[in-house]
């Protein structure tokens, strides 16, 4: 059985009107894996659009953040954007990184041990979504830096990343800073393609959070009997994925039962789009100042800079 907060939150989930289950569970270590594979498909435009962005104008970037500074990620995976700011930054005093996937933690940490000898490193396993204490670097540092790329919070809905961006505010007191990577909005056609790719990796990795619950919670979800279904809802800006049953069917979980009616779904993941103006918006409206933004040619990624205000 896996702990408490993962059986909760998909029941809970599974007994709404609309079926839901948090997208945070999606990365167990087979869910990592495939995420990885996603990030090197053609139509998954954002990781090298994003990496294009930092490698270009990193040495403005890393100019306004400033030296000696304590840098914090959410959801750090692979670190693969990270080495681009750890490789540029002036004398960091550490670095902070978390994420839900301990044994991915692990491995990033020998591996960043080994590739940067003398920066401190303060790996944290554990749900940024929820209540936890960052580690105290031994050297003081100047400012405080949020990095969160890769469009993560655009898996969260607005109304609650409005609440996140307060508490990343909080995290990075007066005068710290935020580098957020922001999906923007552009053509459907490239959205769609971008969450059903021709390999079928994201299909897999979708189907995979069912597995992973068969296997942890001791469920019975026929896998052959749900099928991956993603698509951009352009009247509330976001792409949908869900994982839809093909027929009228019951699921057993650790003792109580589902019911699926045929075409039903579980909605497992948001991922919004937003214009420039509307993030900056956004951000201000919890204490950040945009101070510079930066994207690619065609205006499909933006890298923020934010500064926080509390006045």
């Amino acid at each position: 059985m896996a702990d408490n907060s993962f059986f909760s939150d998909v029941m809970q989930g599974l007994r709404k009107r609309q079926k839901t289950i948090p997208a945070k569970y999606f990365y167990n270590e087979k869910g990592s894996a495939l995420f990885q594979q996603i990030c090197l498909l053609d139509e998954y435009y954002i990781p090298r659009t994003e990496i294009g962005i930092m490698r270009r104008h990193i040495d403005e970037i890393t100019s306004l953040l400033g030296n000696n500074v304590l840098l914090i990620e959410y959801g750090c995976g692979d670190c693969t954007k990270t080495r681009i700011l750890l490789d540029h930054l002036d004398n960091p005093a550490a670095f902070v990184f978390i994420d839900i996937s301990g044994k991915q933690l692990i491995e990033v940490s020998a591996e960043l041990a080994e590739d940067y000898p003398c920066l401190e490193l303060l790996p944290l396993c554990a749900d940024y979504t929820r209540d936890y204490l960052l580690p105290i670097p031994k050297k003081p540092a100047r400012r405080k830096v949020v990095y969160f790329p890769g469009s993560t919070i655009g898996n969260i809905s607005p109304d609650k990343a409005i609440i996140f961006l307060r508490h990343i505010n909080n995290i990075c007191g007066d005068d710290g800073a935020l580098l957020a990577g922001v999906d923007l909005k552009k053509g459907t056609d490239v959205l769609n393609q971008a969450y059903n790719d021709e390999a079928g990796i994201t299909a897999a990795f979708n189907l995979n959070l069912l597995k992973r619950i068969n296997r942890e919670l001791d469920a019975d979800f026929q896998i052959d009997c749900f099928k991956h279904k993603a698509f951009y809802n352009e009247d509330m800006g976001r792409v949908e994925m869900h994982l839809v049953s093909l027929r009228d069917q019951v699921v057993h979980l650790d003792g109580g039962t589902v019911p699926f009616a045929k075409g039903e779904s579980i909605w497992t993941e948001s991922s919004y789009k937003y214009d420039i103006e509307e993030f900056e918006e956004m951000a201000a409206a919890t204490g950040f100042k945009a101070e510079k933004t930066w994207t690619d040619d065609k205006k499909w990624f933006g890298v923020f800079c934010l500064v926080s205000k509390n006045e």
